[in-house]
Parts: C-alpha cells; structure tokens; sequence
C-alpha cells in the first residue's frame, strides 16, 4: 500500500471544472495479487453545497487532476461519495490512474 499527501484537487463533473478546497486529503493506492484499486480520502471540505448536491446526486462520476505534495500529477475517474455531516468525501477509484 502506497500513500500520498494531495496538495491539490481538481474534479470535473459533466463539463463542470471545481478546484476542491480542503484541510487534508491522501490518495492511497493497494497493489494486492497483480490488481491495484486507489481511492482518495478528503478531510475539512467547507464548500456544503458541493457536499450536499454530491449526497443526493445520482450520477457522482468524475474526472480528477490531483497534484501531490511532492509535485507529482495524477489523473483518473472515481466515484465522488460524500459525507456532509463530517465535511469529508470518499473518491473510489474507477480504473487507471495515470501518472504514478
């Protein structure tokens, strides 16, 4: 299992680009008997409409550009599942992740 610190996220969603503000966020990615699986955990997100519309959203696919702490930058499609009551999101993975 490999972690890595994001200092940026970017998603888009149907055309519609959104610089995610948080307070923490890790990109964590499991290699396990020749498949690797990867999801992002988001802490400290205040933007509560994004959270709230993501909650009842029925399609919650989106596009991501991560940076991480050390520069690197990453690209992949997840599943957008978000926590309004804790101001976090759970991103789950959905196929290559490009860039590492």
């Amino acid at each position: 299992m490999e972690q890595f610190e994001l200092a940026e996220i970017q998603m888009t969603s149907q055309s519609d680009k959104h610089q995610l503000m948080f307070a923490s966020a890790q990109l964590v990615v499991v290699t396990e008997m020749g498949s690797r699986l990867w999801y992002v955990d988001v802490n400290g997100i205040a933007d509560e409409a994004l959270l709230q519309y993501y909650y009842t959203a029925e399609d919650i696919q989106i596009e991501l550009e991560l940076i991480t702490a050390g520069g690197k930058r990453v690209n992949g499609s997840g599943f957008f599942h978000a926590n309004p009551k804790h101001q976090a999101a759970a991103i789950r993975g959905d196929g290559e992740l490009s860039g590492l």
